[in-house]
């Protein structure tokens, strides 16, 4: 028990890592997706490994040639969205270079579709320029798309067009193009997508996701959960819809593309392949490179590389014993080498938290064993995240909430995650008031956390913010009073849907504290009912239970699930063992007695005196219905 009172047209695109597996069926396990998928021989600038191939496409291989012998007609269905160039021949982009040239050093990177887009320029020039382009990508046997302009299309004769909402409609694209030519259509709605399929279009830019220097007057930021919208819809629709391509679009660059990638395959108890991008596009990360052709070659090889730091797999495979009693006293024998493992490391608790709490959470670090640093400035947080052979972990608690706060801890996010190291994610009273729910929405869109822990309402909104709706749910589930946990909402198994759900969605941990925590990675959910009624008496408590997760997580980084069930036994047996002796009478007396009982156990484990049988009260909890309290909207 713990408690705390306390279109496809102008964006800009730059480039990252995307997150990939070896093999389908690992990849489907632990969530990852492959993107792109080409047919053709090997580019020389990917990579040569054929370990990541594409979990949705045959076994052909993925890299045009550079040079073809002579024309070639480029079939649709062999194009590949997965390095998508949109050009920009705007001075602030473009500058005094040639366009041609920037495009031709692109193909040699390894661009593996382009767009000519051009809003300015006379007709003349437009087919001038095109021809031009489609000359150098014939070359390299890739498509050549035009923005817009059918008549340029035909007059050029290239491989296809890009429409969007303001231009002509697909399907009469489609009757002035013919069957085999690319037609794309920009989307940022479930509609237009529905329109667009049903019109015939062979791929989707769905956006916009962020607004973009080069298209400031967007009027359709639609953001992750926008985009995790139109393909949950597109992957429940007709063959069509599942089979379409789609592409990312709107303000990707160099800091997001692992996490939107990531993002953007979310899977569901029942869905656990669901359908997410085939692309990312990219227009200043090219454009506006002094080396074209060296920024595309990163980009390629970024693309295709295996899981960005932030989400390698654990090393244990995430699975349930038969039987209940063997997986307890599996976990109960885990979580002693995961209290071990942290008096062992003791690893780096990097702290960005409330004024209120840093001293009773430095405190209950260093009675781990674990080293705290209590810093919230975000500049800090590069230097920390990579300290040689230091385990380190994350903590952002949004007790205090302010917009220099919100930038601070949104460097710090980005600098784990390309660290790999952890983060916890405390979103205290996160559904109390519009600032903190914003506040909540602005740091899921800023990184991955590994572990999400709050109360009812607060794991609820976090909930909201992915995009799922509470199902019959009232005012009482929306308001918090402060930061206090309020009247219990659900039941035992109810709290389990809920974090079960949202941590599959997520693909991290999600802990729900109260009476009874409900801990779940999306496969394995478990509840625990050790603590005492003082923890929720304290100040910070739940606070400092933030600073224990990011210890044992740290340290124990191969189960990350079983890792947070350690570090709450160790914070609530702690609290049990406080509370009964005779020196403590109440919260104030608690204090000091909690730190060091939190101190003794760590010792005695450590000396082999104490085991969790008897003590731990851990169980199962299987057979989660999906839907009995979140929906997808």
């Amino acid at each position: 028990m713990t408690s705390q009172t306390s279109e496809l047209h102008c964006n800009t695109f730059n480039s990252s890592h995307v997150q990939f597996s070896p093999d389908s069926d690992c990849a489907t396990h632990f969530g990852y997706a492959k993107i792109g998928s080409l047919r053709s021989e090997r580019h020389p600038c990917a990579p040569q490994s054929t370990l990541h191939e594409p979990l949705q496409h045959d076994s052909a291989t993925r890299y045009p040639p550079t040079r073809a012998s002579g024309p070639v007609a480029m079939m649709k269905d062999k194009a590949d969205y997965s390095l998508y160039l949109v050009t920009d021949s705007t001075k602030p982009i473009l500058g005094d270079r040639d366009l041609v040239h920037v495009v031709e050093q692109a193909l040699l990177g390894g661009v593996t579709l382009v767009q000519y887009r051009d809003k300015t320029s006379d007709t003349g020039a437009l087919i001038s320029t095109a021809r031009a382009i489609h000359e150098k990508c014939k070359a390299h046997n890739i498509p050549l798309l035009v923005n817009d302009r059918v008549d340029v299309a035909l007059a050029v004769g290239c491989e296809g067009v890009h429409i969007g909402q303001d231009d002509m409609s697909v399907s009469s694209a489609r009757q002035l193009l013919g069957p085999d030519k690319i037609i794309g259509a920009t989307v940022s709605s479930v509609e237009e997508a529905r329109i667009a399929v049903e019109q015939g279009a062979d791929y989707l830019g769905i956006g916009t996701l962020y607004a973009t220097q080069t298209k400031k007057n967007t009027k359709d930021i639609i953001g992750i959960n926008g985009i995790r919208g139109i393909l949950r819809y597109l992957d429940t629709a007709d063959e069509a819809s599942k089979k379409i391509k789609t592409v990312c679009i709107g303000g990707v660059n160099a800091t997001n593309i692992p996490l939107i990638i990531h993002q953007l395959f979310a899977p569901t108890p029942s869905n656990r392949s669901p359908k997410t991008i085939d692309g990312v596009a990219v227009v200043s990360a090219i454009i506006a490179s002094p080396d074209p052709k060296s920024s595309s070659q990163t980009l390629l090889n970024l693309v295709h590389s295996p899981p960005p730091p932030f989400k390698s797999p654990s090393a244990l495979p995430t699975f349930w014993l038969e039987n209940d009693t063997e997986e307890i006293t599996h976990v109960l024998r885990t979580a002693l080498a995961a209290t071990k493992a942290v008096k062992s490391k003791t690893p780096l608790t990097h702290n960005m938290t409330n004024l209120v709490v840093q001293n009773f959470a430095a405190n209950i670090a260093l009675a781990l064993g674990a080293s705290p640093i209590m810093a919230n400035y975000g500049p800090e947080a590069t230097d920390l995240a990579n300290l040689p052979g230091t385990a380190a972990a994350l903590v952002i608690n949004m007790g205090s909430v302010n917009p220099d706060g919100l930038a601070n801890y949104t460097q710090a996010i980005r600098a784990y995650n390309a660290a790999g190291r952890p983060i916890i994610f405390d979103p205290v009273g996160a559904a109390a008031t519009h600032v903190r729910r914003t506040a909540v929405s602005h740091l899921l869109a800023a990184g991955y956390f590994d572990l999400i822990k709050g109360n009812e309402r607060e794991i609820l909104q976090v909930a909201r913010a992915t995009g799922f709706a509470v199902t019959d749910a009232d005012e009482t589930s929306r308001v918090q009073r402060g930061v206090d946990s309020g009247a219990p909402l659900f039941s035992l198994r109810e709290k389990a849907h809920v974090v079960s759900m949202l941590a599959r969605r997520e693909r991290n941990v999600v802990l729900m504290t109260g009476a009874v925590d409900v801990i779940s990675d999306g496969d394995r959910t478990y509840s625990i009912s050790n603590g005492h009624a003082y923890l929720g008496l304290v100040t910070g408590s739940g606070c400092t239970l933030g600073t224990t997760l990011s210890a044992y997580l740290a340290a124990y980084p191969k189960d990350k699930l079983l890792a947070g069930v350690a570090g709450l036994l160790h914070f609530e047996v702690a609290a049990q063992r406080a509370a009964a002796r005779e020196d403590v009478r109440g919260p104030g007396s608690f204090v000091p007695a909690f730190i060091d009982e939190v101190f003794r156990i760590g010792e005695e484990v450590g000396e082999g005196k104490m085991d969790w049988e008897g003590v731990a009260r851990v169980e199962c909890v299987k057979g989660v219905e999906e839907g009995a309290v979140l929906r997808l909207e």
